[in-house]
């Protein structure tokens, strides 16, 4: 049986005149003091709840199915894709599925467009678009974020790959849980 000792991260003392919070929103996104992103998925998901209630009056007054996947995808899938790079890493599979579930039920009220790729599908998209900009653009905010060159990559006729720099020493669960080490590490 595989037992893994647990370790325990000492915390640093808390600041004079600097509240601890269990919960924090950093450009719009609700992280919990346990890097969670449950609270996040229930906050967007009730959000776009309002904006299908909205989208059902404009289908009683007239609008049709066609307007509505344009209104739903320009509308409720950027906010469920806002950001997800910074967050996608750390959600869980329940909060995946719920984000999934509430895309399954608009889909029923025909508001979701038979041509919508799933949703991890949006964000892995995102993410490679993100990563391509990183990697292209010296002058992006970024890209001194990414490791060195990999010298075997510029020596050696290896297998392609996405990238050519150094990965990272994988040193824990939250580190791949990182926009960065993901992408690194993807596909490799």
């Amino acid at each position: 049986m595989d037992k893994r000792r647990k370790t325990t991260v000492q915390l640093p003392q808390p600041m004079p005149n600097v509240a601890c919070v269990p919960v924090f929103k950093i450009l719009g996104i609700t992280f919990t003091n346990h890097l969670s992103v449950a609270e996040h998925v229930q906050t967007v998901i009730n959000s776009n709840a309002q904006t299908l209630y909205a989208s059902r009056t404009l289908r009683a007054h007239g609008m049709d199915d066609a307007a509505l996947q344009t209104v739903f995808r320009s509308v409720v899938i950027a906010k469920l894709t806002y950001a997800s790079s910074a967050w996608w890493g750390l959600a869980t599979t329940t909060d995946r599925q719920r984000l999934q579930t509430f895309i399954r039920r608009s889909h029923r009220s025909r508001f979701v467009s038979p041509s919508l790729p799933p949703l991890d599908e949006l964000c892995r998209a995102s993410d490679d678009k993100l990563f391509a900009s990183i990697t292209k653009n010296r002058e992006h905010v970024l890209h001194e974020l990414l490791p060195p060159q990999s010298v075997a990559s510029q020596n050696y006729n290896l297998r392609p790959r996405k990238h050519h720099f150094e990965l990272p020493n994988k040193t824990s669960h939250l580190t791949d849980c990182n926009f960065m080490q993901r992408m690194l590490f993807l596909e490799t």
